[in-house]
C-alpha cells in the first residue's frame, strides 16, 4: 500500500492499547482489587467481569447507559453474581488508582510520539475519566507531547458519538478535517467515530482482527512503529 500522509497537520491519538498497554495494567490491577474486597480472582470471576465490562462499554458508546452507571455497575454486579455485596463506586475507585500505578507503554510509544511531535500537532482523544487518563499519561511521561487532552468525561459524550468529535473539532484552533487524522486500536470507537466525523483514520490492528463493516480505515498498521515510518 502506498502512503501519502504529508498532508496532515494534526494527529489525534487514542490512549488505551494505542499508546498505553491497558491489558498489561489490567492484568496487575484486577487481582489486587478483587483480593482487597475479599474475592479470589479465579478464571470464572475474570471471565464474568470482562464480559460484563465489555457489554457495559458497548452500551456506553451507544449512549444506552451513563458513565456513572458503568463505573458503579461493573464491579457491583460482578461481586453480586458471586454472592457478595460491595459499594461498586468505591471498588471502581480503588481499581482506577491501581491502573495509574501500573503504566506500561505500548512498544515504541514514547519514541514515536516524540518524533511525531516535532512535525505535527498532537492531541489525545480518549474515553474514560479525566483524572485517571491525565494521571496515566503523566506517569507515562507522554503529557508534554500533546497540545490538549480530550477525555470523554469532559465532553459528556463517548467515542464514537459524533458529539464527542464535534466537541473536539470546535475546541482545536484552526481545525481542518482534511488535514487531521485519528489513530487508535478500537474499530468501533476510533475508526467508526473518525469516519462519521469526516476525518481520516489509522487503525492500529496489532492482533489482525477481522471486522465486517462497510466502513474502511484510511490506513491500517500492525504496530505503532509503522506510523513513524509512514509519517516521517
Amino acid at each position: 500500500m502506498e502512503y501519502n500522509m504529508t498532508k496532515y497537520e494534526k494527529l489525534f491519538f487514542d490512549v488505551d492499547d494505542t499508546l498505553i498497554d491497558f491489558k498489561a495494567a489490567e492484568k496487575v490491577a484486577l487481582p489486587i482489587v478483587f483480593n482487597e474486597f475479599k474475592m479470589d480472582f479465579t478464571e470464572e470471576v475474570e471471565s464474568f467481569y470482562k464480559t460484563l465490562n465489555r457489554q457495559l462499554w458497548t452500551a456506553l458508546e451507544q449512549g444506552e447507559i451513563t458513565r456513572e452507571q458503568l463505573l458503579e455497575r461493573r464491579f457491583r454486579e460482578t461481586m453480586q453474581h458471586f454472592g457478595q455485596k460491595v459499594d461498586g463506586r468505591e471498588m471502581d475507585k480503588q481499581y482506577r488508582s491501581l491502573l495509574v500505578n501500573t503504566v506500561v507503554l505500548i512498544d515504541g510509544a514514547e519514541q514515536v510520539i516524540s518524533q511525531l511531535s516535532e512535525k505535527y500537532e498532537l492531541y489525545i482523544v480518549t474515553n474514560g475519566m479525566i483524572k485517571t487518563q491525565h494521571d496515566r499519561l503523566k506517569a507515562a511521561n507522554l503529557t508534554p507531547y500533546f497540545k490538549r487532552i480530550f477525555v470523554s468525561e469532559e465532553t459528556n459524550y463517548q467515542k464514537p458519538q459524533i458529539e464527542f468529535f464535534n466537541y473536539v473539532m470546535s475546541n482545536v484552533e484552526d481545525f481542518k478535517k482534511s488535514t487531521s487524522m485519528i489513530i487508535g486500536d478500537s474499530f468501533s470507537a476510533d475508526i467508526v467515530g473518525g469516519f462519521n466525523a469526516g476525518i481520516d483514520t489509522c487503525w492500529l490492528n496489532a492482533h489482525n482482527q477481522k471486522v465486517e463493516s462497510t466502513i474502511q480505515p484510511t490506513y491500517i498498521i500492525s504496530k505503532l512503529h509503522d506510523l513513524a515510518e509512514v509519517l516521517l
